[in-house]
Parts: structure tokens; C-alpha cells; sequence
């Protein structure tokens, strides 16, 4: 009883400490220009322009600059860095934001968040989802971002059911520069890069770089990532024209931390891995040393915008990926079935089993393309007509590259040999129009259909299409230069996943999202509040349970709700101090939900929706004594969430809260090298012992009292690093 008091407390102490906060003033901070970089080239903005969102939108959304993230940009996924954004939760498998990252939105799991960079889909087409693994580094090559909550404006690729984020990748630099880039920390994490830029050559041409190298052990055991990537740009840009090919791509490979682990290993060994675990023929516990995720993924992108005349200019864009990669696992007495394989005699015995080595294949191609026009009459409308078609075509194969016993195999047989192939085309109008001085409408019609194809044993024959109509209308109202009301209503519906034909036959879902919010903006001040109302039909929630690969299942519940506050503001205290305050507060719930337990359906009425908390709050506190010195104090508390629909006791994940200290001191110079810029982020720095992150389910059990049915319940748990710290240095030349 006493750590229940000691924990309330705490919660209402930091409730207090935020509220308080929010109370005292607003302001608004001044975003810093890279003077290396010189002043942007202002064309690079429309290539973002289809999908983000301004003030005059009546979408709720937060941007981040390249110089908001670069405190912290030391090594760890974009997710990681985007932890104390409103209604965001983060995940890291290894513990530590290097390696498998995952990001959560108002509730809703990264297969409902949609990513586009520059304009173009990166959400893998079967499975929904964002590996950011496959770009480490990538915050190093973003020049700005824009995170909108709920269904936000039309977009390329899947539709966003909890969030977008816009992803802008560097700008095109006028001035040369060079920078190196490095940092170490805890488990022996080390960062490396390399930037660079000609400036813009004859006032046109612009080629620009960076390569990075990351290294981790992790926090969890053997939870290693070894992390190659790059970027590639060159632009031209006139007086009307901007032109560029973009190339970008990374190399993981990462020892697998998916599995989770159970709450008595959690309070007994928090850092076990049960990964490539097996037993050797003198009985002694291993661990397989290649358990390993190995994939590559390559990017090309080519972008162009035309301005046609002072009203009129468009975006065209051709985009390629190639992905291919594998992950290994060490199988202990596996059974023949599985590989073919035919049953064999050995000293006169029988076997059908075998320890074995598989790969299991991902080799995939994405290509299409994204266009857009943009019409400004610079009076009273603004319209964009736009949209995009794009093919995935993906193989899933498996191999034995290893096995004790192999009948009747050859070389690179494949146990399993599957195809999809799936494309995607929309298209739409949104458009502003000023009524006069105070009133704007907002009107945004999608028309999107979706063909899926899938062979899998998974998936069984699937041969689907999909066609869907999105309607999104709202209004704004600026009271004055300072105070912006909005009020929207959109309309998304989305596909099932690859994932999802797991569980059988899935419903595409529905979701119809109300907003309602208001901005006040000046120089001194900047405060965003919203009310929102998602319904969905159909909804595929997350079950709590995954697949053999670590991947989230979902299933369509029927009707269920999201119902939420949300707060995000930046305040300053004097000329030093700042602080950037947020708060999420909501209700998720599955209506009129029904469960099978101990055999016999249960009516539970209305059950939590699994991974959403009610209460997500955030903080930052900075401090700068003059422009080179920068200390801040980031905190995060996140409220009790379920890991599953049925409000189970056993599927509990505890709130918890985290703060981290960032510092950051530059020193500028007259000589070669121009600006040496020091970092320190510690994590956790109060080593707090939470968990973010785990699964649950349930299975029924008939064999241990025959003629009854009991249903058990299991969960597992991906606990986080305590304290640890990351340590950089960047030379600016």
C-alpha cells in the first residue's frame, strides 16, 4: 500500500506541476537559422505543400524544424525523438531507441500513422507499418516535420486512421559546408556522420550528402544493431524550376529483441532475451550468435516543381524502393512437416524432427508516382487538385541454410514460396476559400481504390478490391490576428492489412473524425487546444497478441469511440527560460464488446480500446544563459493502458513517467573549422523501471479437465532502459 500512496503522490505532483505550468504564461520561442546552410531555398516547401497543413486548416497538427530535433539528434529513431510530442507514445525493442522503434498516436498503433517523405508514401504497402530501422539516421537529413492528429488532409498511401507525418527532407543550401557528426553513450552506442553541400553552384546547382554509420549493443540482452545508411541529393533550381533526385537508403542488421518476456522475468532479469535460445547436446542453454534481422531498403525519388505563372505552379514526382532482406532464427527440434521433409530412419528409429536454420525472405519493389497542382489566386482561394498511383509487388520466401537432418532437400529450396501484388490510386481537390476578412471554408474530397492480391499460407487466396470515398469540410474563424477557431469533419476508410487476413475474413474500417479547435498566435505567444470525436465502424484494433514474426494482430470490433483534450503550448518565462507544455487527456472504448471466456460468450459492455491510454502529458523546460547554451529537462508521463480489449487485470501495462537532460554548447570560431557543437543527452535520468510496450492473449484450454473449457491468459512485456546517456560532438567547417 505504501508504493500505491508513494505512486499517486508523484502522479498528482507532476498533474499539478503541468497544469500549474500551463497557467503561468505563453510564448513563443524563435527558431534558430543554420548560418552554414544559409537561408533556404523557399520553392523546397511546395514539395510538401499537397499534404501538410497551415493555420488556415482546420486540422490539428504540430511542426517540427531540423533545429527543434538537433539538441537531441544524437543517433536515436525519429520515433524516440518525437517521444514528447502531444499524444505520443514510443517503443524501442532494444530499450535504448536504437534499432526496432515503434510510435503511437491518440491510441492508435504505427499501421494507422501515415509517413510520407516529400510528399511520397514510405508505409510498407502489405503490413501498414513504419520500420524506421531501415532509415537510421534519417533525422540527420530532415529538414522539417509535420505531425497531424486524427484524419488530417488527403494524402498518399494508406489513410491515416490516428495520424500523418509529413516528412521534408533537406533543403537545398546556398553556401557550402562540411560536418562531421559523432557521438558514444551507453551500451556502447556509437554514432558516426558525414555531411556535406557544394552551395549552390552557378546559382543553380546544388549536391549535397551525408553517410552514417550507428552501432548499439542495446539495453536488452544480444539486442545489438549495426546500422549503415546514406543520403543523396542533387538540385536545380531557377528562377521558376526546382529540380531534384533524391537517393537514400540503409543497411540494418539487428540482433531480434521481439519476443518480449514474461512478469516473472521481468522482476527477476529485466534484460533477458529469449532469442536464438536452444540446447546443446550436453544439455547446456545457448543462444544462437546470427539471430538476426538482415534487410536492405533503397530509395530513389525524383521531384519537380513548376511554377507556371503567379497563380499556378505544380509538383510532379517518380518514386522507386527496393527492399530485400531476411531474418534468421535458430529452430530446435522443428517438425519435417513444416519443410517438406519426408520422415527418415536413424539407428533404426524414426525422426520428423530437426534443429534447423531458416531464413525468411521479405524481396519487394514500390514504385509509382505523385502529382499535384497548386492554384492561389493570392485574394481569396487556395486550391490544390492532386493525387497518386503506386504498385507493390512482394515475394515471401523461406529457406533451410542449415539442418541436423535435410531428406530429400537441395540447395536453396524453398519451404514456402509467396506473392502479392498490390496498387493503390487517389486522387483529390482541397481547397481554401476566404469568405472575407474572418471567415475561411475548407473542403477536401478523396477518391481512393486499393486492389490486393496475397497467396501466403498466412493469408490464404485473397483477391480484393477496395474503393473508397473521403470527404473532409470545415470551417475557420479568425477572430483577429491573434485568435484562430476551427471546426472539422472528416470522413476515412482503409483496407485491411496483410496481417489482418490472418484472423480470417477482415472488414475494411470506417472512421468519421470531429475536430474542434483553437490556435492564438503572435509574436510573444502560441497556444493549441482541440476537442476531438473519432467513431469508427469496423474498427481493426489491436488484439494484444502477435504473429511467429513479432507483428501485431488486429480484429474488427465493431463500433468503438475515441473521445479526447489535447493542449500544446510554448511558453516563455523572462528571456532565458522556456517551457513547451502538452496534454492529452481521453476515453477510448469498444462499445457493446463481446468475449469468448471459460466457453460461453460474455456481453462486457464498454471495454478500453487495447494501447490507449487516457492520459499522455509532456513537458520541456529550457534554459539559455546566452545563444550558445542550451539546457533543457524533457519529462513524459504516460497513464495505465490495456494491452487488450477485455479490460483484463493480466493485461495491464502501469503508468509511468520519464524525464531526460539535454545541454547543448557551441562554440564559434574564426578558423577552418567554424562552429564545434557539443551534445549530452541523458535518458531516464531518475531510472525509473518502466515498461512501454508488451502483448497479451488469451487461449482456451481443453485437454487439462476434459469435457471443460478454460480460458487462459498470458501477457509480455518489453521493458526500457534505466539511466543512460548519449554523448556528442559535430564541426561545423
Amino acid at each position: 500500500m505504501q508504493s500505491v500512496k508513494f505512486k499517486k503522490r508523484h502522479r498528482i505532483k507532476f498533474l499539478s506541476i503541468t497544469f500549474g505550468l500551463l497557467a503561468v504564461g505563453l510564448s513563443a520561442q524563435e527558431t534558430k537559422t543554420d548560418s552554414l546552410e544559409g537561408k533556404k531555398i523557399a520553392l523546397d516547401e511546395v514539395f510538401v505543400s499537397a499534404v501538410r497543413a497551415t493555420k488556415e486548416s482546420p486540422v490539428t497538427f504540430t511542426n517540427l524544424t531540423k533545429e527543434d530535433l538537433k539538441p537531441r539528434n544524437l543517433g536515436q529513431d525519429i520515433p524516440i525523438l518525437l517521444n514528447f510530442m502531444p499524444a505520443v507514445v514510443t517503443t524501442s525493442d532494444a530499450g535504448a531507441g536504437v534499432g526496432y522503434t515503434g510510435i503511437r498516436v491518440r491510441g492508435s498503433d504505427a499501421t494507422r500513422v501515415n509517413v510520407t517523405i516529400n510528399g511520397i508514401p514510405y508505409n510498407d504497402s502489405e503490413s501498414h507499418g513504419t520500420f524506421w530501422v531501415n532509415m537510421p539516421d534519417f533525422a540527420s537529413s530532415t529538414e522539417s516535420l509535420q505531425l497531424q492528429r486524427g484524419v488530417g488532409t488527403s494524402t498518399n498511401g494508406a489513410g491515416a486512421f490516428g495520424a500523418s507525418l509529413n516528412i521534408a527532407t533537406d533543403g537545398v543550401s546556398e553556401q557550402a559546408y562540411g560536418r562531421i557528426s559523432s557521438s558514444v553513450g551507453s551500451y556502447n552506442t556509437l554514432r558516426n556522420n558525414l555531411k556535406f553541400s557544394t552551395g549552390l553552384l552557378n546559382d543553380h546547382i546544388e549536391i549535397s550528402g551525408r553517410l552514417s554509420r550507428i552501432t548499439s549493443d542495446g539495453y536488452i540482452d544480444r539486442a545489438s544493431s549495426e546500422l549503415d545508411s546514406y543520403f543523396l541529393q542533387g538540385a536545380f533550381k531557377s528562377e521558376n524550376t526546382i529540380l531534384k533526385a533524391v537517393l537514400f537508403g540503409g543497411h540494418e542488421v539487428t540482433y531480434q529483441a521481439w519476443y518480449g518476456i514474461d512478469a516473472a522475468t521481468l522482476k527477476s532479469d529485466r534484460t533477458f532475451n529469449p532469442s536464438g535460445i536452444y540446447t546443446d547436446a550436453y544439455g547446456v542453454t545457448q543462444f544462437y550468435d546470427n539471430e538476426v534481422d538482415d534487410y536492405k531498403q533503397n530509395h530513389a525519388q525524383l521531384l519537380w516543381n513548376q511554377k507556371l505563372n503567379d497563380n499556378w505552379d505544380t509538383n510532379l514526382a517518380l518514386h522507386y524502393t527496393r527492399g530485400r532482406g531476411f531474418f534468421e532464427q535458430f529452430k530446435e527440434e522443428d517438425d519435417f512437416e513444416t519443410y517438406g521433409f519426408e520422415p527418415l530412419l536413424v539407428n533404426g528409429e524414426e525422426v520428423n524432427t530437426t534443429d534447423l536454420v531458416r531464413r525468411r525472405w521479405l524481396d519487394n519493389d514500390f514504385y509509382g508516382t505523385v502529382f499535384s497542382a497548386h492554384y492561389n489566386n493570392n485574394n481569396n482561394l487556395d486550391l490544390i487538385l492532386g493525387g497518386g498511383w503506386n504498385k507493390y509487388e512482394g515475394k515471401h520466401y523461406g529457406e533451410v541454410i542449415w539442418a541436423q537432418y535435410a531428406p530429400n532437400s537441395f540447395i536453396r529450396d524453398r519451404y514456402y514460396d509467396d506473392n502479392s501484388v498490390k496498387t493503390d490510386f487517389n486522387v483529390f481537390a482541397k481547397a481554401n476559400y476566404s469568405l472575407d476578412d474572418h471567415w475561411s471554408l475548407f473542403g477536401d474530397l478523396q477518391y481512393r481504390t486499393v486492389g490486393y492480391e496475397a497467396n501466403g499460407d498466412d493469408t490464404g487466396l485473397v483477391d480484393d478490391t477496395f474503393n473508397f470515398f473521403n470527404p473532409k469540410f470545415g470551417a475557420s474563424y479568425d477572430l483577429n490576428q491573434n485568435n484562430n477557431f476551427y471546426l472539422s469533419f472528416a470522413v476515412a476508410n482503409r483496407e485491411p492489412n496483410r496481417n489482418d487476413y490472418e484472423n480470417g475474413n477482415p472488414k475494411p474500417e470506417k472512421l468519421n473524425d470531429l475536430e474542434l479547435g483553437w490556435r492564438f498566435v503572435s509574436p510573444t505567444v502560441q497556444l493549441s487546444t482541440n476537442v476531438y470525436y473519432m467513431k469508427y465502424k469496423d474498427q481493426l484494433v489491436l488484439t494484444g497478441e502477435l504473429n511467429d514474426v513479432g507483428a501485431p494482430l488486429r480484429a474488427n470490433v465493431g463500433d468503438s469511440y475515441r473521445l479526447g483534450l489535447e493542449i500544446d503550448a510554448h511558453l516563455a518565462l523572462g528571456d532565458k527560460f522556456s517551457l513547451n507544455p502538452n496534454v492529452a487527456l481521453s476515453s477510448n472504448k469498444n462499445k457493446d464488446f463481446v468475449f469468448q471466456r471459460d466457453g460461453v460468450l460474455e456481453e462486457l459492455g464498454n471495454t478500453d480500446i487495447a494501447f490507449s491510454p487516457d492520459v499522455i502529458i509532456g513537458n520541456a523546460i529550457s534554459y539559455m544563459p546566452n545563444e550558445n547554451i542550451q539546457f533543457s529537462l524533457l519529462s513524459k508521463f504516460v497513464g495505465k493502458q490495456y494491452m487488450g480489449n477485455i479490460d483484463s487485470e493480466g493485461s495491464v501495462l502501469d503508468d509511468y513517467s520519464q524525464t531526460d537532460f539535454n545541454a547543448q554548447y557551441t562554440i564559434e570560431t574564426n578558423s577552418f573549422v567554424k562552429r564545434l557543437t557539443f551534445s549530452l543527452l541523458v535518458n531516464n535520468i531518475f531510472d525509473a523501471k518502466y515498461v512501454s510496450n508488451g502483448y497479451f492473449y488469451t487461449y482456451d484450454d481443453t485437454w487439462s479437465n476434459p469435457g471443460q473449457t478454460a480460458t487462459i491468459e498470458g501477457a509480455g512485456y518489453y521493458p526500457q532502459a534505466g539511466t543512460n546517456f548519449l554523448l556528442g560532438a559535430t564541426l561545423d567547417f
